[in-house]
């Protein structure tokens, strides 16, 4: 089977689309199948091109056995909504002129969180009488409203309208969470036509460690007791609480609140540190490449993981949360819905309330004051990791591809098994 998969994040970039996109299609490719990923020049999330690339009008490279066809696309900053939607619109009719000549393929595949580039996957599956797939990891348009990125009106109606037609004309909706598909099913989607396929973790790549040594005191961070958010530092963050929780944490003068990551709110969390006083035990680091995460990740004590406190991130599962288990690393969940139950089920980490800096504070205080509790908390983390492995996981999605080539083989087993 060939698959054709359009994404607007692809490795070298590190974010979460890029990672499940890369490590789904090499596993499809080591289960025999051929891969064609349709994207663009790596540039997330300051919008600079990475070293080595240029942002051409097609370039084609392989990776870990994927074919990678790059296109050109007007490319911005993670900030400003009217150039992120003409960055997603340039790359949607880039991707258009470019899959339709992509040779035999079997499915076509768009991924979100923004859906013009299942826009054009949708184009391309009828230019091609293929069946095309839409990758649901986010209900967009429905977020820019929770953020207050846009507020309700004729275009924000209209974008919803097509949403609504891009689920109606796939084939198939995979969805990452559960909670996704009870939104379509509520929305008239027929719930026959929708899969559910979670992120979780190379643990191949996100396994225990000890903290990097080099690091640590590279960063200052002998003797401290590190608590980090690891991420995009975006609107839907509200990264302000860790600041807040900082200033709260002043009197305890070995802990390390660690922000590492970039992101269109980054510049404004830097001068709101300062003007609280907390940059002295509030350290961020810039976005590091792929490779580099998991040294970075061995830091941590604890992981924080936090989204606005808005009904729709109840319906997420951010996907740090499998690779903190994958590592052994506890949680403190800032995130309600069906993200925090798995948190609860698993016993990977403790949860707070969203936008609550006192009790995520006082979770400090309490994981940092009781060693052997936190030792616990990260042998139920690395027992959990097992039922969410990205491999897996990705055969499980090949599965669901497969059913839409009828005349293809089964080949969902491991060939490792």
């Amino acid at each position: 089977m060939h698959i054709l998969f359009l994404t607007d994040n692809f490795p070298p970039e590190a974010n979460a689309p890029a990672s499940r996109t890369h490590e789904h299609c090499r596993a499809w490719v080591q289960a025999g199948h051929q891969v064609t990923v349709v994207t663009c020049a790596p540039n997330f999330p300051k919008g600079e091109v990475f070293a080595g690339y240029r942002n051409a009008w097609r370039h084609e490279e392989t990776i870990d056995g994927i074919r990678v066809l790059r296109v050109w696309s007007y490319i911005t900053a993670n900030e400003g909504f009217a150039r992120r939607i003409l960055d997603y619109l340039s790359f949607m009719a880039t991707a258009s002129l470019a899959g339709p000549f992509v040779a035999d393929v079997d499915v076509v595949v768009g991924t979100s969180p923004q859906f013009f580039t299942a826009c054009a996957a949708c184009f391309v599956g009828a230019v091609k009488r293929r069946p095309w797939v839409f990758e649901l990891r986010d209900l967009w348009p429905e977020s820019i409203r929770a953020v207050g990125a846009m507020r309700d009106s004729w275009l924000l109606r209209a974008l919803e309208r097509l949403e609504l037609f891009l689920y109606r004309s796939a084939a198939l909706i995979v969805s990452v969470t559960h909670s996704f598909r009870g939104n379509l099913t509520s929305r008239g989607i027929d719930a026959a036509k929708v899969a559910v396929v979670t992120n979780g973790v190379d643990i191949a790549r996100f396994s225990p460690r000890p903290k990097d040594e080099a690091l640590v005191r590279s960063l200052g961070l002998e003797g401290k007791f590190v608590a980090g958010y690891v991420g995009t530092h975006g609107m839907a963050h509200a990264l302000e609480t860790l600041l807040d929780a900082a200033v709260l944490l002043r009197d305890t003068p070995d802990v390390r609140i660690l922000l590492l990551g970039d992101g269109a709110r980054k510049d404004v969390l830097v001068a709101r540190a300062r003007e609280l006083g907390v940059d002295g035990n509030v350290l961020f680091v810039d976005s590091v490449p792929k490779s580099e995460v998991a040294r970075y990740w061995s830091l941590l004590d604890v992981s924080v993981i936090h989204l606005r406190r808005t009904p729709l991130f109840e319906t997420v599962i951010p996907s740090k949360l499998f690779e903190c288990m994958g590592m052994g690393i506890p949680v403190l969940h800032g995130v309600a819905g069906e993200s925090a139950a798995i948190v609860e089920r698993e016993g990977a980490g403790w949860v707070f309330q969203p936008e609550d800096a006192g009790a995520l504070a006082a979770l400090v205080r309490r994981v940092r004051a009781d060693p052997a509790m936190l030792a616990a908390c990260r042998e139920r983390c690395l027992a959990a990791a097992g039922r969410y492995d990205r491999r897996a996981l990705a055969l499980a999605m090949l599965g669901e591809l497969e059913k839409l080539v009828p005349q293809q083989p089964a080949r969902t087993k491991d060939p490792a098994q």
